[in-house]
């Protein structure tokens, strides 16, 4: 087969197979070692064969946590701040000599658009350099101590201090930017960190960490946890791990906690995005951006618009233009059409789990607005239009439907809106679209999300603007700076000048 990379920076990290495909290392907290076997990584686009990952051992897994708990944790701590941010702005050039190579195996490894894998190669690069935007969340607080009685001739400093150890799992849609995402401010804030890529698409997480590697930053310091998802429980309740960042579904989530024990949580969870449409809407707007929202990487965005909540006014012309704008979309192979905006859903039992939820759907009363289509695990848009009494009985509401699949439903007002989607158990982000500032304002205000987005639909993007769940959908938010601050906590020292003659009150 064609070589899968081809920037020398990665020689080293991968050997081709008997049969021509890169076998690839991990990474053991400064060493690059193969594993007692090894796992199959497939293409959504074709399934293909494109490379084997190594599966490591238990044992290879205890050393990788031994060595970044007893040495690492030191390493980073002593690698001052101002080196940290230097080695992430060499991380950011190393991965724009290899750009294309990242690309290339978001492409393949992911099935993504190739302007989803430019997008996202061009995202975790500017993520590395706003790094210089983040080290004044380190700084704490001088608390003066004469504002008590019991504190008088006394002062204390608040300075944030790094948890230690902070595990990272990072999910197959986004698997290099979440990736930098979760390690970049544990790194910076003086963490050591296990990143555990998604096991569908591994490799560019890999060449992430080599792209680490070569920045400089204390090789002790993080490690590639390549290991089957039945060896995470014993990794997750470590006690030597004291936070877990983790991106993914509720239910995995709502285990790690249980599994985990006493740590530091940050988890983004999964969400049911709804759009929200007044009467006083720009359609054309509203529907480009509703229908934007729904497609994007064929809808496997937790961000993604899943209900689309319209006034009885504009409800018929808003569903109209929508229909219109879904008719030229369609998934298609990456690798045949670079303009392609849907490419395919990563496995076919993803696809399986759609097809399921939409005859349920039907079964109980939604109308389908668009023919259901499906080949393998390439689905095409779906748009179902659904009662308000009948919504909450569908799986396709109580779920989180990882694809191009959007529920419409018409209200009377912004009140029915705001009630049916507060009425759901995920709160991660939500658009409300009208040309009104303050009934805007006021839906956004009411809505029990993390983010609102308003003539916009959701999108996280680099983290510019902090983002992050509520109800199910998680725990923590993320963002430039505000990842730094779930990365660490705040230690108090109490300094006692009394007799010193430091201060003399009166």
């Amino acid at each position: 087969m064609d070589k899968l990379v081809h920037n020398k920076i990665f020689d080293g990290i991968y050997r081709p197979g008997e049969d021509g495909i890169p076998e690839f290392k991990a990474y053991v907290a400064g060493q690059w070692v193969f594993g007692e076997s090894f796992s199959e990584v497939k293409s959504p686009i074709d399934g293909r064969i494109i490379a084997r990952v190594s599966r490591l051992s238990r044992d290879q897994v205890e050393e990788a946590l031994a060595r970044v708990y007893e040495k690492g944790r030191e390493e980073i701590r002593n690698y001052p701040g101002e080196k940290r941010v230097q080695s992430f702005l060499k991380a950011a050039g190393l991965m724009r000599e290899a750009f294309e190579d990242f690309v290339n195996v978001l492409i393949l490894d992911a099935g993504k658009p190739k302007s989803n894998a430019v997008g996202e190669t061009k995202a975790t690069i500017e993520r590395l350099e706003k790094t210089t935007f983040e080290s004044r969340r380190m700084l704490g607080d001088y608390v003066p101590g004469d504002w008590s009685e019991e504190t008088l001739e006394s002062e204390g400093i608040v300075k944030r201090e790094p948890y230690g150890l902070i595990l990272a799992i990072s999910p197959f849609n986004y698997p290099l930017f979440i990736s930098a995402a979760k390690v970049v401010p544990a790194l910076l804030s003086g963490n050591t960190v296990l990143l555990k890529p998604a096991s569908a698409d591994p490799l560019a997480a890999i060449m992430f960490v080599r792209v680490l590697e070569l920045a400089g930053f204390p090789k002790e310091s993080f490690a590639l946890l390549t290991i089957p998802g039945s060896f995470m429980d014993d990794v997750v309740k470590d006690r030597r791990i004291r936070a877990i960042t983790f991106t993914g579904s509720t239910e995995v989530g709502e285990h790690i906690i249980r599994t985990g024990g006493i740590k530091a949580y940050h988890l983004e969870l999964g969400g049911k995005d709804p759009a929200i449409v007044l009467d006083d809407a720009n359609l054309e707007l509203a529907s480009e951006k509703i229908v934007k929202g729904m497609v994007s990487f064929s809808g496997q965005r937790c961000d993604a618009i899943r209900l689309i909540l319209a006034q009885e006014k504009i409800y018929e012309d808003l569903k109209a233009r929508i229909l219109e704008k879904l008719k030229g979309m369609e998934p298609r192979n990456p690798l045949e059409d670079e303009n392609a905006v849907m490419g395919p859903l990563i496995d076919e039992s993803s696809a399986e789990y759609i097809e399921e939820v939409y005859k349920d759907a039907v079964e109980k009363g939604a109308r389908p607005l668009t023919e259901f289509r499906r080949k393998g695990n390439y689905v095409w848009p779906i748009l179902l239009e659904v009662s308000k009494e009948k919504i909450k009985d569908l799986r396709a509401f109580n779920e989180d439907v990882f694809g191009s699949m959007a529920l419409l439903i018409k209200v009377k007002d912004e009140d029915e809106a705001i009630e049916i989607a507060k009425s759901s158990r995920f709160g991660l982000d939500a658009s409300v679209f009208s040309e009104c500032e303050r009934r805007a304002r006021k839906v956004a205000r009411k809505l029990e999300v993390g983010s609102v987005f308003i003539n916009e639909y959701p999108r996280h993007g680099i983290g510019y603007y902090p983002f992050g769940g509520m109800k199910d959908s998680g725990v923590g938010r993320e963002g430039i700076g505000y990842s730094v601050e779930q990365f660490t906590t705040t230690k108090t020292i109490v300094h006692n000048f009394k007799g010193y003659g430091v201060w003399e009150y009166l």
